[in-house]
C-alpha cells in the first residue's frame, strides 16, 4: 500500500499501517508528514519515497520493475522542474465526492515566515508551469464534466508575479472562450493588493477568493515572526481593496506569539470585526518540524512535543511566554465571540459593504438550491440566530 500524507492526518496514517502491516503487506509512505529525521515514528513502513515525486517515484518504480533490490529510503535534494510535470489523470476519481477540484501553478515562496514550512519543503524560489500546461490542465478537467471550484493550492500564488500574469492572461481568454466553466481560488500573500494589474487579471480569470495569512494586527508578533511583507502595508486597506476589486477574503491569525499580552485577544477580534473577513481561520501558534520556530524553541528548551498539525484544536507543542490556561481560555474567547452570531453577521455586514463582485458564476446546481433552502429554513426559521440571518 501507498500512503501520502501531511502532519495532521499522523494519527490516522499510523492506524492504518498498523492495519496494513498487520495483513502482512507492505507500506511505501511519502508526503510532508515523513521526513528523513522521523522515520523512526513510523515502524513497520517498508519503504520511504520521500521529497518531490518527480523525482524520486522514478527512482523507486526503476528498481521495482527491474527486479533488484529496493531500497528502504529515496530522497533527493534536487527540486524538480515541474514545467514537466504531468497532467492529473482524473479517471482515478469519482468527480461526485468533490466540491471543489485541485491544480497546482508553483512551488515555493519568496518569503521566508518563521513558523512556516513552505520554503524547507518547496524552497524560496517559486517554481512555476508554463501557461500552456495550464490550459491542458483546465481542459482536461473540463473534458471529465467538472464545473465549478477550482482550488489553486498553491502557497503562495503570486510569488512570482511575472509567471502568474501570463498565465492569468492565457486562462482569462480560455475561460471566456469556454464560457466560464469554473470559479478559482488561492492563496496569496497580502501584496497582491498593491498590485492593480494582477488584481485585474486575476479577476477576469474568474478568481473570487483569496487567502491571506495575515496572522497578528500587532507589528512586534510579525517582525519576531519574520512576516515582514505583512508590515509593508495597511492590512485594513489591503483586505478592503481586494474585497473592492472582486475578491472575497478569507484570512488565517495567530495567538501565541512570544510578544503576545493579554491584550492580544480583544485586538484580534477587534481587527477580524473590521476588516471583514468573513471565513477566518484563528489557530495557536505550533511549532511543526523543520521550522525555523521549531528550531529556535528547541534550542530554549521549550519544545514539548511534535505538533499534530492542527492549530485550531486548542493545544500547544511548545512552553509559551505568556501564561499558557490565560493563552488558551484567551483563544477560545475569539473564536466564541467572533462566531457568534451577532458578530458573524456584523463581519458579514462589513463584507457586503465593501465587496464589489467581478466574477462571472457558474449555473446552480441541484444541490446548491438544496443548500439554499435548508439554510433558509433551519437557520432563518429554527435557529436562534434566524434575526441577525
Amino acid at each position: 500500500m501507498c500512503i501520502s500524507a501531511m502532519v495532521v492526518q499522523r494519527e490516522s496514517v499510523l492506524q492504518l499501517i498498523k492495519k496494513v502491516t498487520g495483513l502482512g503487506k507492505n507500506v511505501i509512505v511519502g508526503g510532508p508528514l515523513f521526513s528523513e529525521d522521523n522515520m523512526i515514528d513510523f515502524p513497520g513502513v517498508s519503504h520511504f519515497v520521500l521529497n518531490e515525486g518527480e523525482i524520486t517515484v522514478p527512482l523507486f518504480v526503476a528498481d521495482v520493475e527491474s527486479g533488484g533490490k529496493i531500497k528502504p529510503f529515496y530522497s533527493s535534494e534536487i527540486k524538480p522542474d515541474i514545467s514537466l510535470t504531468p497532467i492529473p489523470d482524473w479517471s482515478l476519481i469519482n468527480k461526485s465526492y468533490y466540491s471543489t477540484m485541485l491544480l497546482q501553478f508553483s512551488r515555493g515562496c519568496p518569503f521566508d515566515c518563521e513558523f512556516c514550512d513552505t520554503t524547507k519543503l518547496d524552497g524560496k524560489i517559486p517554481r512555476t508551469k508554463t501557461a500552456d500546461q495550464i490550459i491542458a490542465e483546465l481542459n482536461s478537467l473540463a473534458k471529465m464534466g467538472w464545473r465549478g471550484r477550482v482550488f489553486f493550492v498553491d502557497d503562495n500564488f503570486i510569488g512570482n508575479k511575472g509567471a502568474v500574469k501570463k498565465v492569468l492572461r492565457a486562462v482569462g481568454e480560455w475561460m471566456k472562450k469556454n464560457k466560464y466553466p469554473f470559479t478559482f481560488l488561492t492563496e496569496a500573500s497580502v501584496n497582491l493588493a498593491e498590485d492593480q494589474e494582477l488584481m485585474d487579471l486575476m479577476a477576469k480569470a474568474n478568481f473570487n477568493t483569496v487567502f491571506l495569512g495575515l496572522e497578528t494586527p500587532d507589528e512586534k508578533a510579525l517582525a519576531d515572526c519574520n512576516k515582514t511583507q505583512n508590515m509593508k502595508i495597511n492590512l485594513t486597506e489591503a483586505v478592503q481593496k481586494l474585497q473592492q476589486n472582486g475578491l472575497q477574503v478569507q484570512a488565517g491569525f495567530i495567538v501565541g506569539f512570544d510578544s503576545d499580552n493579554h491584550t492580544i485577544f480583544d485586538r484580534q477580534i477587534e481587527f477580524i470585526q473590521n476588516i471583514g473577513v468573513v471565513t477566518a481561520m484563528v489557530g495557536l501558534l505550533t511549532a511543526l518540524r523543520g521550522t525555523k520556530l521549531h528550531i529556535r524553541l528547541g534550542n530554549e528548551g521549550r519544545l514539548l512535543t511534535e505538533s499534530s498539525g492542527n492549530n485550531t484544536d486548542g493545544t500547544l507543542n511548545f512552553v509559551p511566554k505568556m501564561d499558557r490556561n490565560a493563552l488558551i481560555e484567551g483563544y477560545q474567547r475569539i473564536i466564541n465571540t467572533i462566531y457568534s452570531p451577532k458578530e458573524y453577521y456584523q463581519r458579514l455586514s462589513t463584507f457586503f459593504a465593501h465587496y464589489k463582485p467581478r466574477y462571472v458564476p457558474t449555473p446552480l446546481t441541484k444541490n446548491d438550491l438544496v443548500a439554499v433552502v435548508r439554510s433558509m429554513w433551519q437557520i432563518g426559521v429554527l435557529h436562534r440566530s434566524r434575526k441577525y440571518y
